[in-house]
């Protein structure tokens, strides 16, 4: 059974006489699936589940068997179990499918056994398939999926709410919320310490803007995934900051440039495909855009026309020869410098 993060403490009071017997933490985001395991791992030893077992499947050849024999042991002194089986590979293998699913066979009727199930992200294929489904079926399912930029700034305000702070009221509360999640965008661990930092150097209340840009490190992490959707979306202060960030990380220019260039490919055949009379759901479907980049997508394309689509190609294939070495008289020699120009150059058509 699905259960959003942000409810699992009131499932667990409710339940605190009646714990379901599993609960699988799935996502990429540390901080939330830490947060979430504590969560589970205190209301277990509330209700005197307090023998700890933690089974980590690494590599090919884990002996599930051991995992069998000990989730059905009778413990040395009468006391509950709590066990923990962390796949980290997300892949437990055939041998492993099946034994989960004999492990939620036996977990329905042993009430001396509560399990946490710790998993990275996971595929369609790999969510539909016969172990989760049964994991999934017996217990409580939680997603633990990155808290995207837009969210950012709600987040943290709660955090800061729950150790009694909070930001101005109005607009500048507003800005300041934004400048703190421009400082931690990407890096939730970070922006949970910088939270914490200020409950520290500050009393319970009111936080000015001076106060957060004094404390606050800029510990923002990108990648060129997001940065594609920065772009798309015409934010073009976020998409330098971006771009600045990817470099002083040392990030790949030629991977930069191809993020960048399969947008303005994808927009300029799907322009094609449109003006050749196809519907705009179907060149989606042949262009395999989806999600969030399907919703740009489908606000760019109607109010974009073939001719600037295919001098942003053109100026594509000039940075593609710019981060590998070769120079062009009108275009930076710097290929940081040209990303900078072609992520702009998007951007703008992309607003307009």
């Amino acid at each position: 059974m699905q259960l959003r993060l942000d409810q699992l403490a009131a499932h667990l009071q409710k339940a605190a006489g009646a714990l379901k017997p599993i609960y699988t933490l799935y996502g990429d985001e540390p901080l939330l699936v830490q947060e979430g395991g504590d969560t589970v791992r205190q209301a277990a030893r509330a209700a005197g589940y307090t023998e700890r077992q933690v089974h980590t499947v690494t590599g090919a050849y884990f002996d599930w068997s051991s995992l069998l024999g000990a989730a059905s042991e009778m413990s040395l002194f009468g006391d509950k179990q709590f066990i923990e089986i962390r796949i980290p590979s997300g892949k437990p293998g055939k041998d492993g499918s099946q034994a989960l699913q004999q492990y939620c066979e036996a977990a329905q009727g042993n009430d001396g056994v509560i399990t946490l199930v710790t998993l990275p992200r996971l595929d369609k294929t790999q969510q539909g398939s016969a172990w989760f489904t049964a994991l999934d079926g017996i217990g409580m399912t939680l997603r633990c999926d990155p808290i995207e930029r837009q969210q950012l700034p709600l987040w943290i305000a709660q955090r800061l709410a729950a150790q009694g702070q909070q930001v101005e009221p109005g607009e500048a509360g507003q800005r300041t919320l934004a400048f703190f999640a421009d400082r931690v965008e990407g890096n939730l661990l970070a922006a949970h310490q910088e939270i914490v930092k200020l409950g520290l150097l500050h009393p319970p209340g009111t936080l000015t803007i001076e106060q957060i840009e004094e404390a606050v490190v800029d510990v923002a992490r990108f990648n060129v995934f997001k940065l594609s959707e920065a772009v798309l979306s015409g934010q073009i202060e976020r998409t330098l900051r971006m771009i600045d960030g990817l470099e002083a990380e040392g990030e790949a220019a030629v991977l930069v440039h191809w993020a960048l260039a399969e947008d303005i490919l994808a927009l300029h055949r799907a322009r094609a495909a449109l003006d050749g009379g196809k519907p705009l759901p179907m060149v989606l479907r042949e262009q395999r855009v989806w999600g969030p980049r399907e919703r740009l997508f489908e606000r760019i394309l109607p109010r974009t026309r073939g001719p600037a689509l295919a001098r942003l190609v053109a100026s594509a294939s000039t940075v593609d020869g710019i981060v590998k070495g070769l120079r062009h008289p009108q275009w930076p020699e710097d290929p940081w410098e040209a990303l900078r120009r072609l992520a702009l150059q998007l951007a703008k058509v992309a607003s307009a």
